[in-house]
């Protein structure tokens, strides 16, 4: 299939139709995904109450990665998203990496959402067949992403304000529990039952990295902001503003709901495979409001479902106008949406239809596909580091102009280096997990061997040419001696 790149006089350009309403939102629905409704359950069982220092941590560690992609997106406002500036500072094999490896990482968490949508669907209608809610998902998500980009923002929007009015509900109803003596078969309700039950670590050391698998997967999508950079209104306003919310939206929804999770209820009773969420609604008595939790659950996977989709479109039609992708994903609708390239996110979101009846069960279907889509991101979220390093090396004038200059600079970004190479080694220490890791290389090899043919095309020929005549460019400039006047 002909993959030549789209110029800008061929193509119809995406438009910036996303508010600082909708921007905010998004980033917000992006960090509260799937893995925390579904996947808290497992963490809480594994790590017991250090559970707590996991999510922040990784909340902590993960701010910076978002804000040397803040800083490195506001250097240049033709970047489109983080493939951009990976292709322009690390060379295009780098854009190639990065492009197909996100969309790739969303199609996971795709097939992981639709995995999870089946199972909450079958628990609020028993007896029906598991392809069922999984096709009706994915025929949803192409309805709410063919309209206008504004259209996604809405419904993104609205989906993101019921996973956060959902948390705010869990946290007053826990603590109207604790500060009542609410009393279950477990126990009374109090914080003490953080510390009495084993202590912070009752799992010891091990306990507390194995939490580290599933929490990591809870914060995928949280750079999805870095995507919507060519279709956000005044980004030098709106993107650092979602970016520096993210310490408090760690805080109030990851670390503030398992904190009140774990006081209601030891966290000796929590299991994986099952949203502590939904148990907990149900052990005040409400049982309505179980279901109405059941129900939100489903939305907030469907919310990141849909975040998947719309970021993954966006990729794949970043990468056919640079030649990397067939060229009729380059295409956008009279809507200025890449039509094209939504229909085939979709159509490969109906594999986890198939997972569905692959595994044991639902919950050994999820572990699977949430370690492989956690490891992606991580080389994502690394080429976004090594990126800044260079930018740091290559372009230090325009990080001493930057107004949006990422805290710690270059120290930082090792410290996270480092920290992603300790989840690497946390995956080898579960069967499950490392059977998953040892799974994810084949997609590199797939990747290398694709960009291995394909940069002998004369298009990615002469891109490789200019990406080392600006190298060289730069490489002067920074030799030359400063004029005698800006000395």
């Amino acid at each position: 299939m002909k993959t030549d790149p789209v110029s800008p006089e061929q193509a119809p350009h995406l438009e910036r139709q996303l508010s600082n309403r909708h921007i905010q939102l998004i980033a917000i629905g992006g960090a509260i995904g799937t893995g925390l409704f579904m996947g808290s359950g497992k963490t809480i069982s594994a790590a017991g109450p250090s559970v707590i220092f996991v999510y922040m941590i990784i909340g902590f560690m993960l701010f910076f990665v978002m804000r040397a992609m803040g800083e490195l997106l506001l250097s240049n406002l033709n970047y489109k998203s983080f493939s951009d500036f990976a292709a322009d500072l690390l060379g295009p094999w780098a854009g190639f990496f990065t492009g197909w490896t996100y969309w790739f990482c969303w199609v996971v968490t795709g097939i992981a959402d639709v995995i999870a949508i089946a199972g909450y669907a079958s628990e609020l209608a028993p007896g029906i067949p598991l392809w069922i809610p999984g096709l009706l998902t994915v025929a949803i998500l192409l309805v709410l992403n063919l309209p206008t980009v504004k259209a996604f923002g809405e419904t993104e929007f609205w989906f993101a304000l019921i996973k956060i009015i959902a948390i705010v509900a869990l946290i007053v109803t826990g603590l109207v529990m604790i500060f009542t003596g609410f009393e279950s078969d477990a126990g009374p309700a109090g914080f003490s039952n953080l510390w009495s039950h084993g202590g912070f670590f009752p799992q010891e050391f091990m306990g507390f990295v194995a939490g580290f698998q599933i929490a990591v997967f809870a914060f995928v999508g949280i750079e999805l902001v870095g995507t919507t950079a060519a279709e956000a209104k005044n980004p030098e306003r709106n993107l650092p503003k979602a970016i520096n919310s993210i310490p408090v939206r760690v805080l109030l929804f990851y670390v503030g709901a398992l904190i009140i999770l774990m006081a209601v209820t030891p966290w000796t009773e929590f299991e994986a495979g099952r949203s502590p969420f939904i148990g907990m609604f149900s052990l005040a008595g409400l049982g309505m409001a179980a279901t109405v939790v059941n129900l939100v659950v489903l939305t907030s996977a469907m919310s990141s479902a849909n975040s998947g989709i719309y970021s993954t479109s966006r990729m794949v039609y970043g990468l056919a106008q640079e030649g990397d992708a067939p060229s009729v994903f380059a295409k956008l609708s009279s809507r200025k949406v890449p039509r094209n390239a939504l229909f085939l996110s979709c159509v490969l979101l109906l594999s986890g239809i198939v997972l569905l009846y692959s595994g044991e069960s639902i919950g050994q279907a999820f572990g699977m596909v949430t370690t492989v889509s956690a490891v992606c991101f991580m080389f994502v979220w690394s080429i976004i580091l090594a990126s800044y390093l260079v930018y740091r090396k290559r372009r230090a004038h325009l990080h001493a102009a930057s107004k949006f200059k990422m805290p710690g600079g270059v120290v930082m970004v090792w410290v996270v280096f480092a920290f992603f190479a300790f989840v690497l080694w946390a995956l080898t220490t579960q069967p499950d997990t490392l059977t998953a890791l040892l799974v994810t290389p084949v997609w590199f090899v797939v990747l290398g061997i694709a960009w291995a043919l394909l940069r002998r095309r004369p298009v990615h020929m002469a891109r490789e040419e200019a990406f080392k005549a600006q190298l060289a460019g730069e490489q002067q400039a920074a030799t030359e001696p400063a004029p005698a006047g800006k000395r």
